[in-house]
């Protein structure tokens, strides 16, 4: 049995969960209703992606979780994209940047399309309806009166820091916890204030113990780097309430992860991860590939988020086709090498047992 003293902080006893082991929101595939389903069986609390889905896959996805299972879990979206929309110039250098990976893989020129609207409304409404017990958010902070609409309803509030400001941000409006993303954190940085020379890439070990004391009573959930009992321990000991995982789930059998993702994650290093806004216009970690290396040396344009996303999108899907790693966004956090492929339950009762060990050593 695992030692209550780690098991039970504030923020368990508010969500249900037995472990303060939160299943990080991973869109675009691995967030399947399996993978959060189990880990809501196992003592974690899930998180479903609701990013990139239509208001009708995301109610589907909601109530395949919830025939899965009875424990509560939270939907993640992005916050309004309010500087998505570029002139159709850039949207045309960014495309010829494009060309040479087009041509390799006989890919015509798709017609040049303002993206589309943001459609954080239309989902958001469909989560109101269906009231998950959690809504967490990431690249900024949703209106509000959306805010206040999640509130009435009795949803709980996570929202997404990469820095202290956004921190106090979050806190001023008034969330219920803070996600604290350090730059170890694979995939999306959910940085939404700007700094100056390019994205802030503060680690976990620093964000977090500067952001529980910026926020006073606000419960801080550690993400980025963590990957087993020693992290989770680690988290806790800064101040955190929780610590959320989301590469060490990447290749557990629930999860949608494919299978060029699975093979690139089992030989990953320590330092072959880089962060790069190469393939979506938001800077995002991931493992390094010859486009992410490619944008790095030559600076090619980019659209910004989500224009450059659709962009490469054929782009991405015939690379996934053929096997072409290189040129894939395979997200990744810096420590992917300490991966597992386990069931998602039994990689859950790993990360408790070694949690339990870690404060056991320390209390030697």
């Amino acid at each position: 049995m695992a030692d209550s003293r780690w098991t039970r902080t504030p923020l368990t006893e508010r969500l249900g969960a037995r472990y303060p082991i939160f299943l990080a929101p991973m869109a675009g595939g691995p967030s399947t209703p399996a993978l959060v389903a189990a880990c809501n069986e196992a003592g974690a609390f899930g998180t479903a992606a609701g990013a990139y889905l239509t208001p009708e896959a995301l109610r589907a996805k909601i109530r395949a979780i919830r025939a899965l299972t009875r424990l509560p879990f939270a939907v993640n979206l992005f916050a309004p994209q309010t500087d998505a929309a570029p002139f159709l110039e850039s949207l045309a250098a960014a495309q010829a940047a494009l060309g040479p990976y087009r041509a390799e893989l006989g890919l015509p020129d798709p017609p040049l399309e303002p993206p589309a609207a943001d459609s954080f409304d239309a989902l958001f409404n469909v989560l109101l309806e269906e009231r998950p017990a959690a809504f967490s958010f990431t690249f900024g902070i949703p209106p509000a009166s959306a805010l206040h609409a999640a509130r009435a309803a009795g949803i709980f509030l996570i929202g997404t820091a990469t820095t202290v400001a956004e921190g106090r941000a979050l806190a001023a409006a008034r969330v219920d916890a803070i996600a604290a993303q350090g730059s170890e954190a694979g995939a999306h940085r959910g940085t939404f204030l700007p700094v100056q020379g390019g994205p802030p890439l503060v680690g976990t070990l620093a964000l977090v113990p500067q952001l529980v004391d910026a926020v006073a009573q606000i419960p801080v959930i550690a993400a980025g780097g963590i990957m087993d009992g020693r992290g989770i321990a680690a988290a806790l000991a800064l101040g955190a309430q929780g610590a959320m995982l989301g590469t060490a789930f990447l290749r557990t059998k629930e999860a949608g992860t494919n299978a060029l993702h699975r093979q690139a994650l089992a030989s990953a290093r320590d330092d072959n991860t880089a962060v790069t806004n190469a393939f979506t216009g938001r800077y995002a970690r991931g493992l390094i590939t010859k486009v992410a290396l490619d944008q790095a040396q030559s600076g090619f344009p980019l659209a910004p988020f989500p224009a450059q996303m659709a962009l490469y999108k054929d782009l991405k899907a015939a690379a996934q086709a053929r096997g072409r790693t290189d040129l894939l966004p395979l997200w990744a956090g810096q420590a992917a090498a300490l991966g597992r492929e386990l069931p998602a339950g039994e990689l859950i009762a790993a990360l408790v047992r070694e949690t339990d060990e870690a404060i056991a050593r320390l209390g030697r």
